[in-house]
C-alpha cells in the first residue's frame, strides 16, 4: 500500500479539507479519499468517522454538499470519505449507473470480471483504516456512516465486524439488497446467482444473526422517491425488533433522497458518533 499524495488542500472551519490519492492493494487501482482534519488534529490525535457515499458519487459529493466539516470541527472528528468504487483503465465497468464504476456496493466481489478490483468492503474496513491511522493523527476509535448504497455499506461493515466500530448510522440506506432491484442486480453480478451468498451483504439478514448489539441510527425521508421500491426501512425495523437489536429509525416528513436531506441532519449524526467515539 503506497502512502497518500495530497492533491487538494483547503482551509475549512479552522481545519483542513484535503483530498489524497493512493494506490490501493485491495482494489488494484489508485483511489481518491477526502480527509477532513479538524483544528484539534493540530494538537493531538482524534477519532475518525468514515463516510460511504451512494450510487454515482465520488469522494467529492460528501465533502462539498453535506456541510459536515462544521460539526466535525466542533466535536474534533476526522472525516474520511473514500470514492465509491475502483476506477481507471483496466477496471471493469457497465453502461448502467447502478453497476460497475461508481456502484461498488461496498462488498467483495467473487465473480468475473469484477472479482479482481471490486473489493470495496476489504478496502473500507481493513486497508483504509490502516492507511489513515498510519498517515494522520488518528486514534483507533472509529465510527462509520453513509447514504443510500453507502448507508448499506456502513450497516454491513458494522454488523459484520463487531467491535471494529464504536458507532454506526445511515441516511436512507438500502437495508435489504437481497429484496430490492438495485441490490438484486448488484449482488447477482458481483456474487453470482446463489442467493445464500447474498445474506453476508444484507443488513436485514445480518441483524438476525448478529453477535453484537451496536445501536443503529437511521434517518429516512418520507418523500424519498426510492423509499418503497429500493430502501424499505420497515424491513430493518422488523428484523431489529425480532432480534432485540437497538435501532433508532426516524422518518423525516417532506425530505427526499438528496444531499439537502443529508445536510439537514448531518449535525445530529456527528453528535451521535462523537458521544460514542469520546467515551
Amino acid at each position: 500500500m503506497d502512502g497518500p499524495e495530497r492533491i487538494e488542500h483547503r482551509a475549512c472551519f479552522g481545519g483542513w479539507q484535503d483530498v489524497y490519492r493512493h494506490r490501493s492493494a485491495a482494489l488494484g487501482c489508485a483511489m481518491n479519499v477526502g480527509v477532513y482534519l479538524p483544528p484539534q488534529a493540530a494538537h493531538g490525535r482524534c477519532p475518525v468517522l468514515y463516510w460511504l457515499s451512494g450510487l454515482t458519487c465520488t469522494e467529492q459529493n460528501f465533502i462539498t454538499k453535506a456541510g459536515a466539516q462544521r460539526y466535525a470541527a466542533e466535536h474534533g472528528l476526522i472525516l474520511v470519505a473514500p470514492d465509491t468504487s475502483p476506477r481507471g483503465e483496466g477496471v471493469p465497468d457497465d453502461p448502467s449507473y447502478d453497476l460497475g464504476q461508481g456502484a461498488g456496493f461496498y462488498l467483495d466481489a467473487t465473480q468475473a470480471p469484477w472479482a479482481t478490483h471490486y473489493r470495496m468492503h476489504d478496502y473500507v474496513v481493513n486497508e483504509l483504516p490502516a492507511l489513515v491511522e498510519a498517515a494522520f493523527p488518528a486514534t483507533g476509535a472509529r465510527g462509520i456512516s453513509g447514504h443510500s448504497m453507502g448507508g448499506h455499506g456502513a450497516l454491513v461493515a458494522a454488523l459484520r465486524h463487531p467491535g471494529r466500530y464504536r458507532s454506526v448510522s445511515a441516511f436512507a440506506p438500502v437495508v435489504a439488497p437481497s429484496q430490492v432491484p438495485w441490490g438484486e442486480k448488484a449482488l447477482g453480478a458481483y456474487l453470482g446467482p446463489d442467493r445464500t451468498a447474498w445474506a453476508a451483504w444484507d443488513a436485514v439478514e445480518l441483524v438476525r444473526v448478529a453477535s453484537g448489539r451496536l445501536p443503529l441510527l437511521v434517518d429516512q425521508g418520507e418523500a424519498d422517491e426510492f423509499l418503497a421500491g429500493q430502501l424499505r426501512p420497515e424491513l430493518l425495523r422488523e428484523a431489529c425488533t425480532a432480534a432485540g437489536h437497538p435501532l433508532t429509525l426516524r422518518l423525516q416528513r417532506g425530505y427526499d433522497h438528496s444531499y439537502y436531506f443529508v445536510a439537514s441532519f448531518i449535525g445530529e449524526h456527528l453528535a451521535w458518533h462523537a458521544r460514542a467515539l469520546r467515551d
